[in-house]
């Protein structure tokens, strides 16, 4: 059970503490400017963004996960396990799919942000070959 419900990702902006908005602001930007036509929604009450399927997500640490709570803001990949992540740069944890990268506060998220905007476009790819084999099974 999470510890809050919002009707819209302003509501959630508006629930977060300063330093996580910062944070969550920064990331909402780099997903904008890096995959054109991306689509954002809430689900589990953060914001989860599509491009042609599930791509990634923000989830600040004052929305529960469950019961547990966290500082900072986790970035994750909703197929993080097909990008080229040799140097293990995402933490896949006990997951098998979905990989993540914490952050604690803006000025180390400032210095990752090339990283992430590849990883970003690598997915973006990824999720457009998914739909291109989708669409070459249904002509089938």
């Amino acid at each position: 059970m999470q510890n809050v419900r919002f009707q819209s990702v302003g509501e959630l902006l508006d629930f977060l503490p300063p330093a996580q908005l910062e944070m969550v602001e920064l990331l909402r930007e780099l997903v904008y400017e890096s995959v054109p036509g991306v689509q954002e929604h809430l689900s589990f009450n953060v914001p989860f963004f599509k491009h042609y399927t599930g791509l990634c997500f923000i989830w600040p640490g004052a929305v529960s996960w469950g019961s547990t709570v966290w500082e900072g803001v986790e970035f994750g990949f909703q197929n993080g396990y097909l990008l080229s992540d040799e140097e293990q740069y995402l933490d896949r944890g006990t997951r098998k799919q979905v990989f993540t990268k914490r952050f604690y506060s803006a000025q180390e998220l400032l210095q990752h942000l090339g990283k992430l905007r590849n990883l970003l476009l690598e997915a973006a790819e990824v999720n457009e070959l998914m739909q291109m084999e989708k669409s070459k099974r249904r002509k089938k």
